[in-house]
């Protein structure tokens, strides 16, 4: 269930940073299409990922681009590089719970 709702955040992410994206180019004077299909794909998403894991997504994303991160094989978060310990790695691998980074404090999932 866990591993589920990461990747759902993981594809809200990509959205909100197309979206970001196709806002700047209209900033800059540009055309740029699009905006209205996704931003009925992320309603959609949205509807599908529960309330307290959106609230916290919402919230890191005011602070970082990537409010989800992938941590690398050798339990590295590549949000803010430090290494986690042993104990979280072992609980986000087994895709149990939501794991946050201790040092930034980002969503991390396992590839």
């Amino acid at each position: 269930m866990v591993k589920k709702e990461l990747e759902l955040l993981v594809t809200l992410q990509d959205l909100d940073m197309m979206i970001d994206e196709i806002s700047e180019v209209k900033r800059l004077g540009f055309d740029a299409e699009g905006e209205d299909n996704l931003l009925k794909a992320r309603e959609e998403l949205v509807s599908r990922i529960s309330k307290p894991l959106l609230y916290g997504y919402e919230k890191l994303k005011k602070h970082y681009k990537r409010a989800i991160v992938p941590v690398k094989e050798d339990n590295t978060c590549l949000g803010c590089f430090i290494k986690l310990p042993t104990s979280i790695s072992a609980k986000g691998r087994a895709d149990s719970e939501v794991i946050y980074c201790e040092g930034c404090g980002r969503i991390l999932y396992w590839l």
